[in-house]
C-alpha cells in the first residue's frame, strides 16, 4: 500500500497548498502528522538513512580531522536525535542538538533501532536500557538537545564547537533571521573549525519553484510561514553572499541543477524574474565553510 507521502507527492501543487494550510490549523501536535505522514521534517528517524547523512558530512568535514574529542553541533535535527548516537559512535567528545521546537521522537523505537544498526557495524554505542526515553539517549551519548532556535544558539558559547553542519534545513530558516543564525554559527565555531551543510533549494510541494509565485507580503505572513510547506526562497547565489558576509570561505562542492526552469519565470513574482536561469536553475547544492 502506498505511504502517505507517495500518494501526496501525486496531489497537485496547489490542492497540496490549500490543503496544508487547513490541516496545520486543526488543534493536533507535530507527532500525529509525522504518524501519517504529513509535516515530515526529514527521515533522520531511518537508521540506515541517518546514518548515510551523518556519515557523508562527517568525511566531508572532517576528512582532515580526528573526530575524537570534537564538539558538533547539528542545526535543524528534525524528527529524531539518532545523529547524537552516530556522532558518538564516531567518537565525537560531545554534540549539540539545535532545532526551532520540540520535534523529535520522544519514544524508544528508533533510539534502539539505531543502536543496533550501529551495534551491527561494529560500532561502540552507548548501553541503553530496555525501555528508553530521548533524554536517556542524550546523557549517555553526551548530548545538549536545543529547542529554541536563534535564542539557542545565541546562548552558545563563543568558539566552543568543531563542527557544524545541517542537511536540507538551512532553506527552512526564517528569511529574516538567516543573516543572523550564519553569525552565530560563525561566532561560535573555533578558527580552525568547519561546516558542512546540504541546501535543498527546491519548494515543498512539487520539487519545483511555485513557492515563487508568491510576493513576499503574502509568502512571509504568519499564516503562510506556519502552515508546514515553508522555505526562505532565497537562492544559490544569495546564501552564497550571505555565507561572505558572515565571515566564512565558500567552497561549494556539489550542484544540482534542473535542465530547464520547473517552473515558468513568467509565473513568478516580480522580485524573482531579475534572477538568471543560471542562478534560478540550481535545485542543490553541498558546501563547506571555514571561518576567513
Amino acid at each position: 500500500m502506498p505511504s502517505a507521502r507517495d500518494l501526496a507527492a501525486n496531489i497537485p501543487w496547489r490542492i497540496k497548498i490549500g490543503a496544508k494550510l487547513v490541516l496545520s490549523r486543526l488543534p493536533l501536535d507535530y507527532g500525529f502528522w509525522r504518524r501519517v505522514g504529513w509535516f515530515r521534517l526529514g527521515d533522520m528517524d531511518n537508521p540506515e538513512y541517518a546514518f548515510a547523512v551523518v556519515k557523508r558530512h562527517f568525511e566531508r568535514a572532517s576528512a582532515s580531522r580526528n573526530d575524537e574529542g570534537l564538539v558538533a553541533l547539528e542545526v535543524g535535527p528534525g524528527d529524531s536525535v539518532c545523529s547524537a548516537m552516530i556522532a558518538f559512535a564516531f567518537g565525537v567528545r560531545a554534540t549539540v542538538l539545535v532545532d526551532a521546537g520540540r520535534f523529535a521522537r520522544q519514544d524508544s523505537e528508533a533510539y534502539r533501532a539505531m543502536a543496533v544498526y550501529l551495534e551491527k557495524r561494529g560500532f561502540a554505542v552507548p548501553r541503553l536500557k530496555e525501555t528508553i526515553t530521548m533524554e536517556d539517549v542524550l546523557g549517555s551519548c553526551h548530548a545538549q538537545y536545543l529547542t529554541d532556535g536563534l535564542a539557542s544558539l545565541r546562548a552558545l558559547p563563543k568558539e566552543s564547537v568543531d563542527l557544524v553542519w545541517s542537511h536540507h534545513v538551512l532553506e527552512h530558516i526564517k528569511r529574516c533571521e538567516f543573516v543572523d543564525v550564519m553569525r552565530e554559527v560563525r561566532r561560535i565555531l573555533r578558527p580552525d573549525g568547519v561546516c558542512s551543510h546540504s541546501v535543498d533549494l527546491k519548494d515543498n510541494l512539487s520539487d519545483a519553484l511555485n513557492n515563487l509565485r508568491f510576493s513576499e507580503r503574502v509568502w512571509e505572513s504568519p499564516f503562510m510561514a506556519r502552515s508546514g510547506f515553508y522555505t526562505n526562497r532565497l537562492r544559490y547565489s544569495e546564501m552564497r553572499d550571505i555565507f561572505r558576509r558572515t565571515g566564512f570561505e565558500v567552497d561549494v562542492i556539489e550542484v544540482a541543477r534542473w535542465d530547464e526552469l520547473p517552473t515558468p519565470r513568467e509565473k513568478m513574482s516580480d522580485e524573482f524574474r531579475r534572477f538568471s536561469d543560471e542562478d534560478l536553475l540550481v535545485s542543490e547544492f553541498d558546501v563547506i565553510l571555514r571561518p576567513e
